[in-house]
């Protein structure tokens, strides 16, 4: 049997006619002889009346640490409501389909609900379906704790849930359909001639999702990579076969990957940098005490720079005055700069490769871009800068990378 899952998001399935577009990927795949697995997201996007954002606003967020678990049953219905939509469209066709929820289909989570991690893929109730229907219709995004209690898996859940069955199921390849044509070397929004990248390896596609690429999630990557599953990001209107993501490991693509040096240029905006300085005597285990403070706050930090007397890290900016008032509160001197964003370059080839950085400061010095705050690993750079230089950062920086000229297509993954 040979599988393939396909994953269609919000925006994929919002109106009637979009969802004939995602079932005619579907019937396509059919005809080529492929079992799909189909995952779907909630129906488009909030105002929309079974979006997820649509859905938490009937209820009080203002206490968000309470009330977890129906709040994962409200917006579960979503997705529910999407799959039984899509199950019926397809069965218009022609073609025989099932629905299955994430309980149904096997997901069993942790108990942590609004952000719950799978623990256990049992994909028998999918791989039954399979044996005597085209397309089983699952929804995306949610799970079942071992307690019996639905869950959901945080934002970008379905892209998880997509390439969990394609790993469990051991699934051809996965597609993840969007509204958009594939993973691009820079926010086209920003950036008039970013192109399409063909080809990227999971480690690139994971760092420019955790820096700033919305198209796909960085946990769904991880996942497939594990499982050595290829991605393929595509988009719902069209039927080009868009960004391929691999590992790349012989053949041609690698030799593509190979030569390049930078993949592309991601960012995330809405950003404070603060800045905590340590008087003489206060410096005594003082970066433990500074973080163990964020994380008594449920504050996530970045881009972190520590010196003997000094730390310097961004939180998002919603999240900067409670910061800010509890580090003056324990004493600390603080200085801080709202309204920052993170502009990372990122490229597999720019290990060991001297001049990367100097092209990159070079770059922005010319621009007019002050750099705030700095740092690297093997396969990113990083660079704060304010908000309101983004556009001229992200534009400076893929022009003088030279990734405006016109990409390679994708190589099949048949």
């Amino acid at each position: 049997m040979n599988i393939i899952v396909q994953k269609f998001g919000g925006t994929s399935v919002k109106t009637k006619e979009l969802r004939e577009q995602a079932a005619g990927h579907i019937e396509d795949a059919v005809r080529e002889g492929y079992k799909v697995v189909v995952v779907v997201s909630a129906m488009g996007r909030s105002g929309d009346p079974y979006a997820t954002d649509t859905l938490l606003g009937l209820i009080d967020e203002s206490k968000p640490g309470e009330g977890g678990a129906e709040r994962d049953l409200l917006v579960s219905c979503g997705e529910t409501i999407s799959a039984v939509v899509f199950t019926e469209l397809l069965r218009s066709k022609q073609l025989k389909a099932a629905a299955l929820n994430g309980a149904q289909a096997g997901f069993i989570t942790d108990s942590n609900h609004g952000n719950a991690k799978i623990i256990d893929m049992r994909t028998e109730k999918v791989e039954e379906l399979l044996a005597t229907h085209d397309a089983v219709v699952v929804t995306g995004f949610q799970g079942v704790s071992e307690d019996g209690m639905v869950t959901t898996l945080g934002r970008g859940g379905s892209d998880t849930s997509a390439t969990a069955l394609g790993t469990a199921l051991k699934a051809e390849w996965v597609d993840i359909f969007t509204d958009v044509e594939g993973m691009m070397t820079a926010d086209p929004r920003v950036v008039e001639d970013a192109r399409l990248l063909s080809t990227v390896t999971y480690q690139e596609i994971c760092n420019m999702a955790y820096q700033g690429a919305k198209v796909i999630h960085p946990r769904a990557v991880e996942i497939a990579m594990q499982g050595k599953v290829p991605i393929r990001i595509r988009s719902t209107s069209t039927k080009e076969p868009g960004t391929l993501i691999t590992s790349m490991l012989g053949g041609a693509p690698g030799r593509e990957v190979a030569e390049r040096l930078i993949t592309g240029i991601a960012h995330i905006p809405s950003l404070t940098q603060i800045s905590v300085a340590a008087d003489p005597e206060q410096t005594e285990n003082m970066h433990a005490r500074v973080f163990q403070r964020m994380e008594s706050l449920g504050l996530s930090v970045d881009f972190i720079n520590i010196g003997p007397e000094s730390a310097v890290f961004t939180v998002p900016d919603p999240h900067a005055k409670a910061a800010v008032d509890a580090l003056e509160e324990d004493g600390w001197r603080i200085s801080a700069v709202p309204h920052c964003a993170k502009v990372s370059v990122v490229g597999a080839g720019m290990t060991g490769v001297p001049g990367v950085a100097s092209k990159i400061v070079t770059a922005l010095s010319e621009a007019g871009v002050p750099i705030l705050q700095s740092a690297d690993s093997h396969t990113t750079i990083w660079a704060l800068v304010h908000e309101q230089d983004t556009d001229k950062a992200v534009s400076a920086l893929h022009r003088v990378f030279d990734l405006g000229r016109a990409g390679v297509r994708p190589p099949s993954v048949s």
